[in-house]
Formats: structure tokens, C-alpha cells, sequence
């Protein structure tokens, strides 16, 4: 299996193999009437490659219908910002509100955008009304034998354009956790902490708490004993929280004390508090873990262990009675 730099390099020799031939098909497309100029080699370029690439012929025919969609284009998005404003501006901030008004900006996106989409066609000479009526016939056949494709499409489309997640972002999905590497229109690739990818239906995904959005929390429970002078061991954590920092560069804030976590049976649990990038969560934990352990030993604060006191009690002494 290819390494994530293999891939990428792969990647850029398509990009760039792509690009060339692009740019030699345009090169061909425009040069070819002017260095070969009524030679068979020009009526052969002209016929073929001419009618796909020849970008000067294509604006010189069709600039008016150019002109007529992109004045669409930047009136359905000045219309889109308008409607999105008013929305924003009547609606009451309060949770619920707040949730119709999400719900409302989507509709006027996603409504812009398919009226946008049909003016363009009809600009262009596409008769709309047939085209309607073709898609409702189609979309009707379709829907009868692949829903569950629909559904995935549907769903993948609403991922892309609503920007749930993206790629690179940790994800979790009921008991799954893993990175996103992949958002395709059907399917979303993910991978886990043991670099298995697994492929998820996009209608499957539902519930995703995105873990990237934010800082994640790096928690350090350790515990002291009972005998220990709890004030001064909190005064020596937070003498050297900065020294920590330093030790630790992933620590994007803090790290804190937060005091007394809990009074556990054989010694009294602290906890200290980071935050840090997702991806570096657990190794930012095992880095406050390990400083901790180091802070205590230099300073000889004991670290308690399970332990068991039993309690002996002394055999009641029987007295004899004499027996007449």
C-alpha cells in the first residue's frame, strides 16, 4: 500500500500530465489557423480538437450568451446574500430560532442555486420546461430502483455544500473515531488510530460529532497520598505549569491545575488540564503523564498504590472456673 508521500507525488504526476496535454489540445486549438492555414492538417485540427479547445472561437460565438450568464450569476448571488441578511436580521437569537434560520438560509442557497442553474439554461437556448419534465420523468424511474444510491448522492451533496467536515478533520460516528481522508458524493472514507480505512455509505452518517472543530482537553489524573501536605504539592505543580509548556510544544493552552479531582481509597486523586490539536491528543496526555511522574520524583511527593490493611483482633482469654 502506498505511503501518504507516494500518493502525493502520484498524484501531482497526474496533475501535472493532465495539465500538459490540456494546454497542448488549447495550443493546437488556437495556433493551428494561423501556422497551418488552409492546409488538411488545419481542416482536421478544425473538426476535431477545434470544436472542443478553440477557446477564441468559442467567446467570439457565444459572448452574448457569456455576458447573459454571468449577469445571472451575480444577480441570484447578490439576491442570495440579500434574502440570507433579512433572514439573519428577523430572526431572534435564541436557540430554536437560530435553528429555523439555519434551516431557512439552506433553502435559499440550495433554491438560488437550481433557479440560477436553469436561467443559465435557458439562456443558452435549453428549453427548460421540456427539461423539467424530462428530469421529473427520469428522476421517478430512477428513484423506483435506486434509493439507496439517491440517498447516498442526496446525502454526500448536502456534505459537501453544508461543510459538515472536511478532510483531515477527526470524526466520530457511534463507536467509530477516525480521521477523514476522502469525501466523495456516495461514500466518505475514514481511518483510525490503527490506519484501517473504512468506506461509510454517506445516508449512513448521521450523529457526527466533528472533534476538530475546537481544541480537545489532555487530562492528567494522578494521585497523591493521604500523608502528603496537599497545599504544598499544589504550590509546587503550579511553580512549574511553564516549564511544562516548554517541555510539551503540542500544548496549545495551558496547562492548568484544577485541583482536587477526587478521594479515592488509598489517595487523593489531582488533575491537571491541557488543550491541544485532536490528532495530538493522546500523545500530549502520555507527555503530561510522564512530566508528572518526573516533578514527583524530584520533589519526592509519594504516589500511592493499592493497598490492604487487616485488622487483627486478640483472642478473648477464657477464664476456668473452678468446679466444686
Amino acid at each position: 500500500m502506498l505511503n501518504f508521500k507516494q500518493r502525493t507525488k502520484k498524484e501531482k504526476i497526474k496533475t501535472i500530465i493532465v495539465t500538459a496535454v490540456i494546454v497542448i489540445l488549447l495550443f493546437l486549438a488556437i495556433a493551428t489557423p494561423y501556422l497551418f492555414g488552409g492546409t488538411v492538417f488545419e481542416d482536421v485540427i478544425s473538426n476535431s480538437v477545434g470544436k472542443f479547445f478553440n477557446i477564441v472561437k468559442f467567446f467570439q460565438n457565444n459572448y452574448v450568451n457569456l455576458l447573459e450568464s454571468i449577469t445571472i450569476i451575480i444577480f441570484m448571488w447578490i439576491l442570495n446574500q440579500i434574502l440570507k441578511f433579512l433572514v439573519l436580521l428577523l430572526t431572534v437569537r435564541s436557540h430554536r430560532s437560530e435553528t429555523i434560520g439555519n434551516l431557512l438560509v439552506s433553502i435559499i442557497r440550495y433554491g438560488s442555486l437550481i433557479v440560477g442553474l436553469f436561467l443559465i439554461l435557458s439562456a443558452w437556448g435549453v428549453e427548460t420546461p421540456t427539461l423539467l419534465a424530462s428530469a421529473g420523468i427520469l428522476g421517478l424511474a430512477i428513484s423506483f430502483g435506486a434509493q439507496s444510491l439517491i440517498e447516498d448522492v442526496l446525502s454526500g451533496l448536502f456534505l459537501i455544500f453544508e461543510k459538515q467536515f472536511s478532510v483531515g478533520d477527526v470524526i466520530q460516528i457511534g463507536d467509530f473515531r477516525g480521521t477523514v481522508t476522502e469525501i466523495g458524493i456516495r461514500t466518505t472514507k475514514f481511518e483510525d488510530v490503527n490506519g484501517d480505512v473504512k468506506t461509510i455509505n454517506n445516508s449512513d452518517i448521521r450523529s457526527a460529532v466533528n472533534t476538530s472543530s475546537h481544541l480537545s482537553p489532555a487530562i492528567c489524573d494522578i494521585s497523591i497520598t493521604y500523608g502528603e501536605n496537599l497545599e504544598k504539592v499544589e504550590t509546587t505543580i503550579k511553580n512549574n505549569l511553564g516549564k511544562m509548556k516548554e517541555a510539551i510544544p503540542d500544548i496549545a493552552e495551558g496547562p492548568y491545575y484544577r485541583g482536587v479531582q477526587s478521594l479515592g481509597d488509598s489517595g487523593v486523586t489531582i488533575r491537571v488540564f491541557a488543550k491541544t490539536e485532536e490528532s495530538k491528543k493522546y500523545q500530549v496526555t502520555r507527555d503530561l503523564n510522564r512530566a508528572m511522574k518526573l516533578l514527583f520524583d524530584e520533589n519526592q511527593i509519594e504516589i500511592p498504590f493499592p493497598q490492604m490493611v487487616i485488622h487483627m483482633s486478640e483472642p478473648e482469654k477464657v477464664t476456668k472456673q473452678k468446679v466444686d
